[in-house]
This record gives structure tokens, sequence and C-alpha cells, in this order.
């Protein structure tokens, strides 16, 4: 038997820095990210699909955004189930029990709405373990498993949250009990435990039966999400038990973030050299932290990189908690503009400030030497 495992797809997600038609694209590759899955489930002969938690991105959406999730996911051919998570639980405002998805929802779409077994067909069971509320009280995986019988049914938990071995607060009373789950595992009543909320591909313990599929397109920095853009295609031998993992990549966005020191005109080139090899970049994102200390020239060589290449990448921007960035006159740097008089001065008083510690006229100084080379590079003054 074979399946897809993914999660948290959170259709409707939008990033506040996307502008322009960057957001529309995202927001269609997410939606194609899960169309998709009809191919693959093809190629691998795949019986139904999973989605571990966070279908949407919230339960209040617009409802084009409804219409065409609801029509991506018909076009995957095969049965889905749709747990819901965190970002949509079943309260009273569920997504899943509005007007426009019951009326909309196709045929090969269900949801696990209620906690415990659902069977797919008979000697193969889906365990279920859907959030109510954004903010469980309890492990909700330890309910369904209460009493589970190793009965030689083939059995997939599929659950959403922090695993108490990875999450760092350790106070959450919703944490799942990674040692529940292996419990399970060990005694037969489960085979294969799906899980969402994590969105970096992330095996759990060591049994190779416990995964987080991570999210299939890409939801934020590399720094935060390490592995993300996967889908699992998992096989479980009904004969024995046994199980194999397959992660396929299927998300076409990057975010990056690259740490740069930037000292010179050579580092700067470099960094130009660095974003020019970056490949897909209307569909890449970039996030900068730079520090060092540039000269004005320098400084002005970096705004017209970084000027040109955000208007090339899906978005391109400095990590301002993490970028510090001196600019300080070169020795010599302004003495042979060519200009005397009281142009001169003022350029001397420029320099000056631009040295000195007020930060608020250094910065303005900066800005204005900068503009004063770049006029004269243009044969302006």
């Amino acid at each position: 038997m074979r399946f897809v495992h993914t999660a948290d797809w959170q259709l409707g997600m939008t990033r506040h820095f996307l502008a322009g038609d960057a957001q529309p694209r995202y927001s269609a590759a997410r939606r194609d990210a899960v169309a998709g899955l009809g191919a693959l489930a093809k190629e691998t002969g795949a019986e139904f699909v999973v989605v571990a938690g966070d279908v949407f991105e919230d339960n209040q959406l617009a409802p084009e955004v409804i219409s065409q999730s609801l029509e991506a996911m018909r076009t995957i051919g095969i049965p889905v189930y749709l747990l819901p998570g965190n970002h949509d639980p079943l309260d009273a405002a569920s997504v899943y029990t509005s007007a426009l998805f019951t009326a909309e929802c196709p045929d090969n779409v269900v949801v696990l709405d209620t906690a415990g077994v659902h069977q797919v067909r008979p000697g193969l069971e889906i365990v279920a373990a859907p959030w109510r509320s954004k903010r469980p009280t309890t492990d909700l995986t330890a309910a369904v498993l209460e009493g589970l019988p190793a009965d030689g049914t083939v059995r997939i938990l599929v659950a959403h949250g922090g695993v108490d071995a990875l999450d760092p607060d350790p106070g959450n009373p919703a944490l799942i009990g990674l040692a529940g789950l292996q419990d399970a595992l060990s005694r037969g009543a489960i085979h294969y435990v799906a899980l969402g909320d994590k969105h970096s591909r992330t095996q759990v313990g060591t049994t190779g039966r416990i995964w987080y599929s991570g999210s299939p397109e890409v939801t934020n920095f590399d720094d935060i999400e390490s592995d993300p853009g996967h889908v699992l295609v998992v096989d479980i031998d009904e004969a024995d038990g046994s199980v194999h993992v397959d992660s396929r990549h299927v998300g076409r966005w990057r975010f990056l973030t690259l740490h740069r020191q930037l000292d010179t005109g050579r580092d700067v080139t470099d960094l130009d050299i660095n974003l020019d090899q970056l490949p897909d970049k209307e569909r890449t994102v970039v996030q900068l932290a730079l520090t060092g200390s540039l000269s004005v020239t320098d400084r002005a060589a970096l705004d017209v990189c970084l000027d040109r290449y955000s208007r090339l990448f899906a978005w391109l921007g400095t990590w301002k908690r993490h970028t510090h960035l001196v600019v300080v006159p070169a020795d010599g740097e302004f003495s042979d503009l060519g200009i005397g008089g009281f142009a001169a001065d003022a350029v001397e008083e420029l320099v000056a400030a631009a040295r000195g510690s007020d930060t608020g006229a250094a910065d303005d100084a900066h800005a204005a030497l900068a503009l004063l080379l770049r006029l004269v590079d243009r044969g302006v003054a």
C-alpha cells in the first residue's frame, strides 16, 4: 500500500514583503504544488493523500481562495484526507463547515473532522487527531491511541503539533508525546505517524516511521526552515507491516538568507556576482545580513547593486536587525571632483558630518555625498 504524506499547505498565505505580482505568483505556486500531487500520485501509484494539518492559512479566507483550493484538490484525482490543524481548527468559525466549502467540496476530499478511526478500506484505517481550537490543553494523540488494538489492521496516525522530544517548550500541554507514539508503533496498533506543523522535512525518533513531511512550498527563510519543499511517498507492506519512506522535492520557490561582510569595493563586487549567479530569480526571495565598513563610493556601488537586483528577484532586501553597515569617507575620496569655491567647502562639511558621531546627520551626509558621486559620474556636476 502506498500513499502521499504532506502537510502545512496553508493555502491563502501571504508574505508581507512580496509586492507587485510576486504575491499572486507565490499563491499560485502553492496551489500548483497541491494540484501537482495528482501527477505524483499517478507516477507512484499512490492510493490516497493525507494532509497532516494546516491545509488553510486561516479559517477566515476570501471566497476565491477556498474555491481555487478545492479545485486544486479535485484535480489530484484520488482521495485526499484533510486534518484540521492550529491554523484552521474545527472551531465555531471553521472553514470546513462554511457554506462555500461544503457546497464545493469535491467527492475525493474527506475532512478528518472526528477524532479516532476512519476506514479507508477494509484492513486499512486512518487514525485522526484533529484540532478543535487553536490551543489544545492535552496531547490530542494520546486519546485516539488509547486502547487501539493490534489486530492486523494497517493504521496511519495523522496528527499535528510539536513533539516533546523536539520542542523547546516542555511546558506546552498540547505537545505530542514521542513515547506514546513509539509504544503504539512497537505493539503494532499503528504502523506510521504522519505529522504536520514543522515546515521542514524531519524524521522523529529512530523508528523510521514518524515523520514531518514539511510544507510542499517554502514559507520562511532558510535560517528558520532548513529543508522545506517536500512531500513523502510512504509504502507500508500490508503483509509484514514494514515501512519505506521516499522524499520527493516539489517546491519551486526559495527563501534565502545571505550573510556578507562588506569592507571593500571587491566585497561589493563579489556580492553582485553571487546574486547574479542565483537561478530562478523570479521565484527567489533574498534576505541580506550585511555588516562592515564601506567608503561612500563603495556604499553607492552597493546601493546600485541592490537596486538592480530588487527588480529581478521576487523580493530582495536587508535583514534589518542583522545588518550594520558603517559608511566612512575614505581619505582623498572627494579631493579630485574638479569643483571649488562654495561647492568644495560644502563637500568638506559633508565629509566632516559623515565622520561625526551624530548618527542622523551622518546618514544624511552619506546620502548627499553618494548623490554627488553619482552626479559627477554621470557628468552632471
